[in-house]
């Protein structure tokens, strides 16, 4: 076997070399390139001894609008953020990224993963926004994949029969504060033990754990080509 062959071990193994990290992204409205990014959380998942995910330790930042940026009155209304409030201690956007993409891309190093894979609740919304950001400033070194997500409507849909974030929460067993929601923290903090109790329990019903029997399959994982 060849070294860059080498069989995958931990989380490495079970997401074909993607480490997931759940995002929530707060802003002034729908498109990425005119509206504001204003709050930006990040809960990287880990995998425990026994086999199960759970939630790492939560990544967030307060995130200034950009230059000549659009604040949608309707969407400030909704997240309840007020972009200009002087205790928000906001940074900029180019700031913003070091805070949350760095600690991200040493964990999927340490990890042995090859990329970050955004986790989300409408995934594609949130990677959007962060690659908005990223292309604005020129980052170099961002860590999550360019276009593949794992989206928890979908997850949710698929064990639970719900798509709504706090509805699919409930199913699943976990608490729900209405008063903390729309918060970027209390969101991906919730995606992200939703996500956990989806592939938990997925792992319990399902005998085969495909992930763990095909390991010559798997060492793929190192030449990843999408």
């Amino acid at each position: 076997m060849r070294e860059q062959d080498t069989i995958p071990s931990g989380i490495a193994r079970r997401f074909r070399g993607f480490l997931p990290v759940v995002v929530d992204v707060e802003t002034a409205g729908f498109d990425a390139q005119r509206h504001a990014l204003l709050e930006i959380a990040a809960v990287i998942i880990r995998q425990r001894p026994d086999g199960l995910l759970e939630p790492a330790s939560t990544l967030a930042c307060h995130v200034l609008p950009f230059v000549d940026s659009e604040l949608d009155p309707r969407a400030l209304a909704f997240n309840g953020i007020d972009p200009h409030h002087p205790f928000r201690d906001a940074v900029s956007e180019q700031d913003a990224l070091e805070r949350i993409l760095t600690p991200i891309r040493k964990a999927v190093k340490s990890t042995g993963c090859n990329r970050a894979i955004l986790v989300g609740h409408n995934a594609h919304f949130d990677l959007g926004f962060i690659k908005a950001a990223v292309e604005r400033t020129g980052y170099k070194r961002n860590p999550f994949h360019a276009f593949s997500v794992f989206d928890t409507v979908t997850l949710g849909g698929l064990m639970f029969g719900q798509t709504v974030l706090a509805k699919a929460s409930k199913a699943a067993g976990l608490r729900w504060l209405h008063s903390e929601a729309h918060s970027a923290v209390y969101d991906a903090e919730q995606t992200a033990r939703l996500f956990c109790a989806v592939v938990n329990r997925w792992r319990e019903l399902d005998p085969e754990r495909y992930w763990e029997r095909n390991s010559e399959v798997l060492a793929g994982v190192t030449k990843d080509s999408d």
